[in-house]
């Protein structure tokens, strides 16, 4: 039940997240909306069938849940905020080689993960 809480105010974070990167372009919507989605899936069913059946957000998540795919722009925007703060804690923050390498493998496989989705038309 705690863990509930856990995902649901992290689902909550990324809606808002999601939401504001509608009207500011350089914070992807997509990628927030489908973590939120995530979040809310494992907290609450009836959050998640909320937001999927949103008329103002939910177009964004059916069309990946659709197969219909990614924007490109969601992908471009979200590839770069990826690089700009993995590659600023590698540079700057983590202290240890084997933590800059982690990052740097994590947002690795995150791109490949982003360019294997399909890009929506």
């Amino acid at each position: 039940m705690k863990n509930n809480y856990i995902y649901i105010t992290l689902g909550s974070i990324f809606v808002i997240l999601g939401t504001i990167g509608i009207f500011v372009p350089i914070l992807p919507t997509t990628p927030f909306l489908l973590l939120a989605a995530a979040c809310y899936g494992k907290g609450s069913g009836k959050l998640y069938k909320k937001l999927t059946e949103s008329r103002v957000l939910g177009h964004y998540i059916r069309s990946y849940l659709d197969g219909r795919g990614v924007p490109l722009l969601s992908k471009i925007l979200a590839l770069t905020l990826l690089w700009i703060s993995i590659g600023t804690a590698a540079a700057f923050v983590a202290k240890h080689l084997l933590l800059r390498i982690l990052l740097l493998l994590t947002a690795a496989g995150v791109t490949f993960h982003i360019l294997s989705l399909k890009t929506a038309e």
